[in-house]
C-alpha cells in the first residue's frame, strides 16, 4: 500500500537496495536501520504506515490529525532508532506504543470524544481501503467508530487491536504491556458490555477470535 500522505521518507532512491531489503524479515532489516541505513528503515515505514494510520485514526475519528500523527509516529521512531532495544519487544510493538503515546496526548489537549462525520469515513474507505474496512459499509463503519470511541481509552486500544488490526492477545499484550491472561479477561468484559450495543461487531469478533475462546 502507498502512503496515504506526504511520505515521511524521500530518499528512498537505490531501487536494486530497495528490493533487496524487502525480502529481508523485520529483525534482519532492524539491525540495518540501527546502524543508520535510511533505506532499511524506509522500508519498515513501508511495511507499518498503513498499519499505524488506520490505529491512530480509530482512536482520533479525524482524519488529518490521524496523517499528522502517524508522520510524527514515525518521525520519532527514526530519531530514537539507534536506541531500540527488542528485549522481548518486537519492532511493531514499539510503534505501537509511540503511536499510544501520542495519541494519549492527542486527546488530553483535546478533553473530548470525537465525532466522526459520514463523509469522513467515506474518505477513509476510499483513501486506504484496507480488507479489513471493504466488508463493512458506510454506515456500519459510523457505528462501529462511535462505539469504539464510547468506550475507555484502554478498551478503545484493545478493540481496535483485535478487530481491526487482528492481533493475537499475546501481541496485544506486548503493546499495552499486559499479560496475555489480562487482555483475554479484558477483552471477554469488553464484549460483554458491547453486545447490547453492536450486534454485528460482537458477532464478527466472535467468529474471528473463537477459537481463542473455546
Amino acid at each position: 500500500m502507498q502512503p496515504i500522505f506526504n511520505p515521511v521518507f524521500d530518499y528512498m532512491r537505490d531501487v536494486k537496495q530497495v528490493n533487496q531489503l524487502s525480502d529481508l524479515t523485520d529483525d534482519e532489516i532492524l539491525i540495518k536501520a540501527i546502524a543508520g541505513d535510511k533505506e532499511a528503515f524506509g522500508i519498515l515505514y513501508e511495511r507499518y504506515v498503513g498499519r499505524i494510520y488506520t490505529y491512530i485514526y480509530y482512536r482520533t475519528g479525524n482524519m488529518h490529525d490521524a496523517e499528522d500523527l502517524t508522520a510524527r509516529v514515525f518521525y520519532r521512531a527514526i530519531e530514537h532508532i539507534g536506541r531500540y532495544r527488542q528485549r522481548g519487544v518486537p519492532f511493531s510493538a514499539w510503534l505501537y506504543r509511540i503511536a499510544h503515546n501520542l495519541v494519549a496526548n492527542w486527546h488530553r489537549d483535546r478533553q473530548r470524544r470525537q465525532e466522526v462525520p459520514i463523509d469522513d469515513v467515506v474518505n477513509l474507505q476510499a483513501r486506504i481501503d484496507p480488507p479489513e474496512l471493504t466488508m463493512m459499509n458506510a454506515m456500519d463503519m459510523e457505528r462501529l467508530m462511535k462505539v469504539i470511541q464510547s468506550l475507555t481509552p484502554e478498551r478503545q486500544e484493545l478493540i481496535i487491536l483485535k478487530f481491526v488490526q487482528e492481533m493475537s492477545n499475546a501481541e496485544i499484550g506486548k503493546i499495552m504491556r499486559r499479560s496475555e491472561g489480562a487482555i483475554k479477561s479484558l477483552y471477554h468484559r469488553t464484549l460483554l458490555s458491547l453486545r447490547n450495543d453492536l450486534d454485528f461487531l460482537v458477532k464478527e469478533m466472535d467468529r474471528n477470535n473463537r477459537d481463542e475462546y473455546s
